[in-house]
């Protein structure tokens, strides 16, 4: 009988930890429905560059959109950027991705300054991050990327650090 209980200890125990470890790395899944108004609000959303003009991401309407949503402070995040910056290099032309910091622009740009890359980082403070949560970002969390096609459509949505197969299995379709 006490054999059982350890076993079932064990077992819950291990259950209890892998559901608390995140994943390393996500693949991209097809986001939730999302109504024409949180598409609207996310493509209306005002961020800051290192200038601090404000910009929207509807400037960037009629291409692929990689939208990656990040923090200084995030690890996962710091991570996942050069491989994003790899990527934005080889589509290049065909694909635009942008970071959008929910920080202050100062931070934002303080942290490009030490690590650069070859796609735009926008700043927009921890209220950037809520037009999320329709695109299946229930807790607000960062790393958070979105895939917007041609036609601003979403196509894919991921929480955590996406992997780069994922990624480019998705853009090489669209």
């Amino acid at each position: 009988m006490k054999r059982w209980w350890l076993v079932a200890a064990f077992m819950a125990s291990a259950a209890v930890v892998t559901w608390l470890i995140p994943r390393d790395h996500v693949s991209l899944s097809a986001p939730p429905a999302v109504s024409p108004a949180d598409l609207a609000a996310l493509h209306a959303l005002v961020v800051h560059d290192f200038e601090g003009r404000e910009q929207t991401l509807d400037q960037w309407r009629g291409n692929i959109l990689v939208l990656n949503f990040w923090a200084t402070w995030c690890t996962p995040c710091r991570e996942e950027m050069p491989i994003l910056s790899r990527l934005a290099e080889r589509y290049r032309g065909r694909v635009q991705f942008v970071g959008i910091a929910a920080d202050s622009v100062e931070k934002t740009r303080e942290f490009a300054r030490a690590l650069p890359v070859s796609y735009p980082l926008l700043a927009g403070g921890e209220e950037a991050i809520k037009p999320t949560r329709p695109f299946g970002n229930l807790p607000l969390a960062v790393p958070f990327t979105v895939v917007l096609d041609r036609t601003g459509e979403p196509r894919a949505a991921a929480l955590g650090r996406v992997t780069k197969a994922a990624l480019v299995e998705l853009l090489d379709q669209l």
